[in-house]
This record gives structure tokens, sequence and C-alpha cells, in this order.
């Protein structure tokens, strides 16, 4: 697994040890920010929510974005992020946040953080896609032009919300991409 473009482009980066995550392939990181990369905002703030290796973090800051903040609950998966941040030697452009996606949301409420790109791909068994979005288009969260990257294998149905526009479904064997943009 390495980084595609930009900064880091070629770096290296560590799985997670064990079965607990499935990294993003190469092949669908690709596709995903070819798919984004027109609506991307140069010193923008990224989460990744389920962030596992951090990778989709660090290759939006790779490609420009000011800040990620990568949030995980699984300690194997956060010791995994701290070793591949090492080898950006930039850590402090990347917040680390151990614990529940429900916590890391309370505080980035708490703190007034608002996001411009948001990678959601949490464990496929959890169906709770839907509800972050709408939690955190609902505690103003993100910003207007916000990009919702969402990974699963499960049907995902935003559109209901009038406030996303669809901008890209695509699927990989049982991985589907859903990209919409948030226009608040």
């Amino acid at each position: 697994m390495r980084v595609v473009s930009g900064e880091f482009r070629g770096l290296n980066l560590k799985a997670v040890p064990g079965s607990s995550t499935r990294p993003t392939s190469a092949k669908v990181k690709e596709s995903i920010f070819s798919i984004i990369n027109p609506h991307m905002v140069d010193s923008g703030i990224c989460l990744d929510l389920f962030a596992g290796t951090g990778s989709l973090g660090i290759e939006a800051v790779s490609r420009g974005y000011a800040k990620a903040y990568l949030v995980d609950k699984n300690f194997k998966a956060i010791k995994t992020i701290k070793e591949n941040l090492e080898k950006t030697h930039a850590d402090d452009r990347f917040i680390i946040h151990f614990g529940s996606a429900n916590d890391a949301l309370k505080k980035f409420n708490d703190e007034s953080i608002k996001f411009d790109l948001v990678f959601l791909d949490p464990p496929y068994r959890m169906h709770i896609t839907d509800e972050i979005v709408q939690k955190m288009i609902d505690d103003d969260l993100v910003n207007d032009g916000c990009i919702f990257v969402i990974e699963t294998d499960y049907e995902v149905e935003l559109s209901n919300n009038n406030h996303l526009k669809v901008l890209q479904k695509k699927k990989y064997g049982e991985t589907q991409i859903l990209v919409y943009e948030y226009e608040g």
C-alpha cells in the first residue's frame, strides 16, 4: 500500500496487523481520487472517520489538504496510523482521535470543527453510514461543497437528503463507492 500522488507520492504505508480492518485497494483509492479531484479544496480540512491505516487521510493531505483528522477505535489501527504518519514527516498536519465515531463527532461539534472532505468506510456490518452523514449535516460539521466519500458493500441512499448531490457511484466487486457533494 502506498501514497499515489502529491507531496508524499510513493510513500509505502503499513497495513493494520490482523484481519479486523480491510484497507482500501490501490485501484479503488485511485478511482476515488480521480472522482473527487475536480472538487478538492486546497488547504481544506479532511476527516477519515474509520481511518484504519490512515491511508485516505494521508493521501488527501499529500494532494493539498491542510489537515486531516484520523479517527479509529481500534488500538492496532491507531498504532499503525502513528507509524504511517511518522513516515510523512508532517505529523503536525494530522490529528489522531482514538475512540468511537460518535465520540469524535461530539468532540468536533464542541470544538466547532467543519470539514471539506469526509471519508466514511465503517465496518460493513454496522450499516450506519446514512445516520453519520445526517448527524454531520444536522450538527453543522461540514462546509458547503463538502465531499462525502462512502465505501461500503450495502445499498446506501442519501439522495433523500435534498442537500446532497450524487457525484458518482461505482462498484468494484463487492465494494461500492458513493461520492456526494453537500450543497448546504
